[in-house]
């Protein structure tokens, strides 16, 4: 069977035609020829009540590798269906880091069995690690690093890579530290492979190192991997000891995890459990969803309150009313368009507070050019399509000036609050993300019906 050249729809048909047919070594081989990460995707399309059973036909160190690719509840489902020898067997197969993560989301119970199943260092390290702020560096990182001296030569580094790295989770980055475990420098395999053997650390390690504290917000962390491509980033106490790493993995998890809390936060969703889609209960996805519809049904009442104030207008030229829709979108638009280009910017930290009045002054001239293609546009397509070919003889000329400069004005002011709100927000330690789409667009709706009927009212003279 070459499974090279087979979907994982058919992975997953053969191994239940197996299953069904209890032909388990030959399951067990077609998993050793997966990578742990696709082996994890079948679990997922597997029944709950065969996963147990699939897993325990997975060798030792591929079986850690597997359980750290399952969701949350395939793990919870395993871990109860062990027994204690099992549990502890891919527990200490388990990276401390990933340990830490799968205990963060499994209930109480399921905590104490883990606890107990592990030995006292590792149960300390656990808990060492479990006390740091959930969004900070010093919760995603793993103690199980190599550390090397400056006076050690290039021989005595391979000598102790070799003695410890089985159990680390990086080798090819090593940290140099003095004798009360101070970072003062770093290192690679590949500078041990181009140097003698008799070479010293100190006379080619890196001391500009570049690191970040224990309670450093951990997306400070990740961006650090995207900037300097790094592989590994160390991790300091605020005296400057080294005490753990993040890994690239670990980074891109938290890059995905801010994204998809952005994601939600930029479409008036409250975030979610980290679950996969169809995992997430129906009144979990409501629950996520319905505090901001609320608050933005309520905030809908003010562009109530403007049209009603505004209504004996409408009743005298209702022509205007078909337009609201029209103008309210274009603006909810514009304003969404900025909002989302300054977030960006801000989680990239390419501006800042200081930085305000250069986006204001810029976003009023796109404002500008946007509104005025917008109007032309749109004056020319009111007048030919809507009164000349449709024959709507209520769309007289200033009518069509009143549509034409509003949209050019609320464009404007749709810029101006969606580059700013974000950048305020960021500036009060509200995350920007909140002053996102959906908002700007209730503001914006209500300043484009003052501007639309203000214009009515002097052009019109209703």
């Amino acid at each position: 069977m070459n499974l090279d050249e087979m979907t994982m729809e058919e992975i997953v048909e053969e191994i239940s035609k197996l299953y069904g047919e209890k032909k388990y070594l030959q399951i067990k081989e077609i998993f050793m020829e997966l990578n742990p990460a696709d082996v994890a995707a079948v679990f997922e399309e597997m029944p709950d009540e065969r996963q147990v059973l699939l897993f325990r036909l997975l060798p030792k160190e591929e079986a850690a590798e597997t359980f750290v690719e399952l969701d949350g509840d395939t793990q919870e489902a395993i871990i109860r269906a062990f027994s204690d020898n099992e549990l502890r067997e891919v527990i200490d197969e388990l990276y401390l880091d990933d340990t830490v993560d799968i205990i963060e989301e499994m209930p109480a119970t399921i905590v104490k069995r883990i606890l107990k199943n592990t030995d006292a260092q590792t149960r300390a390290s656990i808990n060492a690690l479990l006390k740091y702020p959930e969004d900070s560096a010093g919760s995603i990182m793993t103690p199980e690093f190599v550390d090397l001296k400056k006076d050690n030569t290039v021989e005595d580094a391979f000598k102790r890579i070799r003695r410890t790295g089985v159990d680390k989770e990086t080798i090819y980055t090593c940290y140099v530290t003095d004798e009360s475990r101070h970072l003062i420098g770093v290192t690679t395999v590949k500078e041990l492979l181009l140097h003698d053997t008799d070479d010293l650390i100190e006379e080619f390690m890196e001391t500009n190192t570049i690191y970040v504290y224990t309670h450093d917000d951990r997306e400070i962390a990740a961006r650090l991997f995207d900037k300097y491509n790094f592989l590994a980033l160390p991790v300091v106490d605020m005296e400057g000891r080294l005490v753990g790493i993040i890994t690239v993995d670990d980074a891109i998890d938290v890059i995905q995890e801010e994204t998809t809390e952005d994601i939600h936060k930029m479409n008036a969703i409250v975030p979610t459990v980290e679950k996969p889609y169809l995992k997430v209960s129906v009144f979990d996805t409501w629950r996520a969803r319905i505090p901001w519809l609320m608050l933005l049904m309520v905030s809908a009442t003010f562009t109530g309150m403007i049209i009603t104030k505004f209504e004996d207008k409408l009743n005298a030229l209702i022509v205007l009313t078909s337009f609201i829709p029209m103008l309210m979108d274009t603006g909810g638009n514009s304003g969404g368009q900025a909002s989302v280009t300054i977030i960006r910017a801000l989680s990239l930290n390419e501006i800042d507070l200081k930085d305000i009045f250069k986006v204001i002054w810029k976003e009023v001239r796109v404002g500008l050019l946007c509104g005025v293609s917008l109007s032309v546009i749109n004056f020319a397509k009111i007048w030919v399509v809507d009164r000349m070919l449709l024959g709507n003889n209520e769309i007289t000329l200033y009518v069509n000036l009143v549509i034409s400069l509003t949209l050019v004005v609320e464009i404007v002011f749709a810029k101006i609050i969606g580059c700013t709100l974000p950048i305020i927000a960021k500036k009060m330690k509200f995350d920007p993300a909140v002053m996102s789409s959906p908002f700007i667009t209730t503001i914006v709706d209500a300043i484009s019906l003052l501007v639309y009927f203000t214009f009515a009212t002097a052009i019109l003279h209703i």
